[in-house]
């Protein structure tokens, strides 16, 4: 059964590879000299076209209202895409750290219509297509679940969104170049902890099932694994471990190395909290940074981590990204995007996705 899977991922795998800058838009604030600094810099690095640059002047606040997303973000994003007669042939939309990251809703947190900008964004080619769609809650990611299909317009109608962020420019650059680094080789760190029956094991487990087994270090106890090295792949419940107490997990990532936690905050800011503040409780909004006691992504990105999930608000359980579809589909060849939103349950919902979005593992050299 483990072999049909893999070779699924495999076939998905080889009908995409030439997917490349052109189709790439890379979104760029003319607001944020490091949304300016950041943009230049990946479009030398992976030869993104001029005309695929599509700049912005909004403002370079992390949250924003509906408003302000609609006139200073959405409509002139289509219209890049539109007026270059882009709309087919862009796969994936780039967003810079100094962007906004979140647009301020209402309503309760199931059906809020509070989202993440990237999220938001990935619905731009239903809309671009005439569709009239809810801003309450989440909207089901066609690819969701899909690990044999090649990802292409038509046939899923969305884009993948990523995000070059950090805490700065000198994170997002060793990021980028990671990215063009990255090779199949390391461990993969799956952590289960210590209750048996939630969705959320059940999910790691099927990810250590579908990983190869000599590359697994899985553990299935009230133990934390921190300080592993030579780290690929890592999936883990984060914070929600009641077990975690780090704020950063002091793994050695692999250039290349992507990461998924449940965690329901862990992309709120990328704002660089003190060196000393470390994770609280719920119960003492004293100890709180940017609103939350969680652990942050961009802790391990700062790290050298090269791709990574968050949340911006709560998404809940059964929206936060599966492991089990994200991980071989990047073992197998997928791009960072392609593997993330393989896993991703919704769109205009709570997610991020940290990464430079055609990063692909290449085969390592062996003698």
């Amino acid at each position: 059964m483990v072999r049909c899977g893999l070779a699924l991922f495999l076939f998905g795998a080889m009908t995409v590879r030439g997917q490349g800058p052109e189709n790439v838009l890379l979104v760029v604030n003319r607001q944020s000299s490091d949304s300016q600094k950041i943009g230049q810099y990946y479009m030398n690095r992976r030869a993104i076209p001029a005309n695929h640059i599509c700049r912005l002047s909004v403002t370079a606040d992390e949250e924003i209202s509906r408003e302000t997303y609609m006139r200073d973000v959405e409509e002139p994003v289509a219209e890049c895409l539109t007026s270059r007669k882009l709309v087919e042939p862009i796969l994936y939309i780039v967003t810079t750290l100094g962007m906004p990251l979140k647009i301020a809703g209402a309503g309760s947190p199931q059906e809020t219509t509070a989202a993440a900008v990237d999220s938001e964004l990935a619905t731009l080619y239903l809309k671009i297509k005439g569709k009239t769609l809810s801003l309450t809650g989440p909207l089901t990611n066609p690819l969701f679940g899909k690990p044999g299909a090649p990802f292409r317009h038509p046939d899923f109608p969305l884009y993948l969104v990523t995000r070059l962020a950090g805490y700065d420019y000198d994170d997002v650059a060793r990021m980028i170049d990671h990215a063009l680094d990255a090779t199949d080789r390391g461990k993969v760190v799956i952590d289960v902890r210590a209750d048996e029956n939630t969705p959320g094991n059940q999910w790691l487990r099927a990810a250590a099932s579908r990983v190869p087994q000599d590359r697994l270090i899985l553990d299935d106890s009230a133990r934390v694994l921190y300080d592993q090295t030579d780290v690929i792949a890592y999936a883990s419940w984060g914070f929600n471990d009641p077990d975690r107490h780090r704020r950063t997990l002091g793994f050695h990532w692999l250039p290349g190395a992507v990461m998924t936690e449940f965690v329901s905050t862990n992309g709120r800011t990328f704002r660089r909290p003190p060196a000393e503040w470390t994770l609280g409780t719920w119960k003492d909004s004293s100890k709180w940074f940017a609103g939350s006691p969680q652990d942050l992504c961009a802790d391990e990105i700062h790290a050298g981590v090269t791709g990574a999930s968050g949340h911006v608000y709560e998404p809940f359980l059964a929206l936060t990204p599966r492991p089990e579809y994200l991980i071989p589909a990047y073992l197998e060849g997928r791009t960072l995007a392609e593997s993330y939103y393989l896993a991703i349950p919704a769109i205009s919902w709570q997610n991020i996705v940290l990464g430079d979005p055609l990063c692909r593992l290449r085969k390592a050299v062996t003698h």
